[in-house]
């Protein structure tokens, strides 16, 4: 399975949620700043980044684990993402997760000035603590989708997941 983590701008929520599910961040604690910055791509993704997806490893059951920023396509990205999969046969393999329900406004705020206005000096502290209030929110939604997996219970059609 591929296991796609979606966001507004790749750069926090969707980094986040992928980083506990791939067992970078221990879901037991709020991680500190240092153990934020460093997951790849966290803070560091600009405008040229939307759009990629970013393959960051394999989890313990050998699903793929990507993140990707999709701007302002919020239900367009899904509707996209499932068509191209349609079209190319892919439909039994993928799970798209979107992080932004979970995203605080100081993720909001911290993240347009770290990457919007190119002020990480003044974004970054915003938005690393903004993480750190939702942290376990991130981590419950992994855990659902952690659990629904080793369960089958999103079969083998496409699904989104929307916390």
């Amino acid at each position: 399975m591929n296991i796609v983590y979606h966001c507004f701008g790749g750069a926090h929520s969707s980094v986040t949620a992928a980083a506990i599910h791939l067992g970078w961040l221990p879901a037991t604690k709020i991680p500190t700043f240092e153990e934020l910055m460093k997951i790849p791509y966290f803070d560091v993704q600009i405008g040229e980044d939307h759009g990629v997806f970013r393959y960051l490893g394999e989890d313990e059951q050998l699903n793929k684990v990507y993140i990707i920023g999709r701007r302002n396509l919020k239900d367009k990205f899904e509707k996209l993402v499932y068509g191209l999969a349609s079209v190319y046969d892919w439909e039994d393999d993928f799970l798209l997760i979107n992080t932004m329900p979970l995203v605080n406004w100081k993720m909001v705020l911290g993240g347009y000035l770290s990457r919007g206005l190119e002020t990480p000096k003044l974004g970054r502290k915003i938005v690393l603590k903004g993480v750190q209030e939702s942290f376990f929110k991130y981590v419950a939604l992994v855990s659902e989708v952690k659990t629904n997996l080793s369960h089958h219970t999103y079969g083998k059609h496409f699904r989104s997941v929307n916390p």
